[in-house]
């Protein structure tokens, strides 16, 4: 049974987590990347991948999945961003 500082943790990476979702379900359906800054995905995608790796070497649950759910919420917005700047050019 987790303590109450892992409960903490769990629902502070379950909150911040859910927080990405509305705008992967906005740019999915809208098709438009539009609104998102490269620059942003990048640093927020590699900073989020930092921090699963530290969660990872530490053992700590919370920052492994929050922080791994968030890689892929991230991952789907980058995907589509590069998407947009690929058509673009072409």
């Amino acid at each position: 049974m987790p303590g109450i500082l892992e409960a903490t943790g769990l629902v502070a990476a379950v909150l911040t987590t859910l927080a990405f979702l509305p705008q992967v379900i906005q740019t999915w359906r809208s098709r438009s990347t539009a609104g998102l800054n490269l620059g942003m995905l990048l640093s927020l995608a590699t900073g989020v991948a930092l921090w699963f790796v530290y969660g990872l070497g530490t053992g700590q649950v919370p920052v492994i999945l929050a922080n791994g759910a968030t890689l892929m919420l991230v991952a789907v917005l980058l995907g589509l961003k590069l998407r947009d700047l690929f058509v673009r050019l072409a």
